[in-house]
């Protein structure tokens, strides 16, 4: 069935079943019937820029080019909505429960290590970065690792170059301190500074295949990331961040998220903030 008379490209019930298997088998996202409109109006583009006519040649091509087209096909679908500082609750947890704690169980190593699962165009890490610089002392081996399954905004995460009216939210004080506004052609942009880029690694990682990570990490941000997935892919996931993370380490996760019947590897201690058992 098409999607209606007047639609610009063919899209059929066949063609969203497909979308469905596709990144479902590739990506563990579970995407429901109802976003069946939500997946012609965020593919479209991609069809435009290949001259194609119908959704059925274009999954063909994303079948038959996996690698160069896979995390342009997913970053279309899902939302790569995020600003600095998002769910502030979250950071001010950080800085008024959690480094303390960490200061103290780790003074022998002085060593702390966070990941943010899922960190977007980077807004995230920077926000946790500045969070790190403005309560941890000197001295203390602090690192922060930034992943997403998306090339593109690893790459925007990389750069720290953002609109200015991303950061127009933040105190006068705090955008002196760690941005550094662009002029000519970067007029309107702002770069976030060296000092925070030198604490992130950013890394492209698909959450569903092999981790080449270590850890222990005393933290991870794993914020709105499982909302795209069924239950049975976020219990899995979660297990694999229980065994990668410090004891009594924390898991904190996205407004709309929760581990009720996922985990029994958590507990819930704060707003989405999960504390491994």
């Amino acid at each position: 069935m098409q999607e209606n008379a007047t639609s610009e490209f063919s899209y059929t019930d066949e063609d969203f079943t497909r979308v469905q298997k596709i990144i479902g088998e590739h990506a563990g996202i579970n995407l429901s019937d109802a976003k069946r409109s939500l997946v012609y109006n965020r593919l479209t583009k991609r069809l435009r820029m290949f001259g194609m006519r119908a959704f059925s040649e274009y999954l063909d091509y994303v079948d038959e080019h996996v690698e160069e087209e896979f995390s342009h096909f997913v970053n279309a679908i899902t939302t790569n909505l995020t600003f600095f500082f998002r769910e502030e609750h979250h950071f001010d947890f950080l800085r008024d429960v959690d480094f303390a704690r960490l200061m103290e169980r780790n003074k022998a190593t002085k060593r702390i290590r966070i990941w943010s699962a899922g960190c977007s165009t980077g807004e995230e890490p920077y926000s946790l970065a500045i969070t790190v610089k403005e309560n941890i002392p000197k001295g203390w081996d602090v690192k922060i690792l930034a992943t997403d399954l998306d090339f593109n905004v690893v790459d925007h995460g990389k750069a720290g170059v953002y609109d200015q009216r991303r950061v127009e939210g933040m105190s006068k004080e705090r955008l002196n301190r760690w941005f550094r506004k662009g002029s000519g052609e970067n007029e309107g942009k702002v770069r976030v500074v060296d000092e925070l880029r030198e604490l992130i690694t950013f890394k492209q990682l698909n959450l569903m295949h092999d981790w080449p990570i270590k850890g222990p990490f005393d933290i991870i941000f794993c914020r709105n990331v499982m909302i795209y997935f069924n239950k049975e892919t976020q219990s899995k996931l979660t297990d694999r961040y229980a065994k990668l993370l410090a004891e009594d380490g924390h898991l904190i996760i996205g407004h709309s998220e929760s581990l009720f019947k996922v985990s029994e590897h958590f507990k819930l201690i704060g707003k989405t903030i999960y504390q491994k058992i």
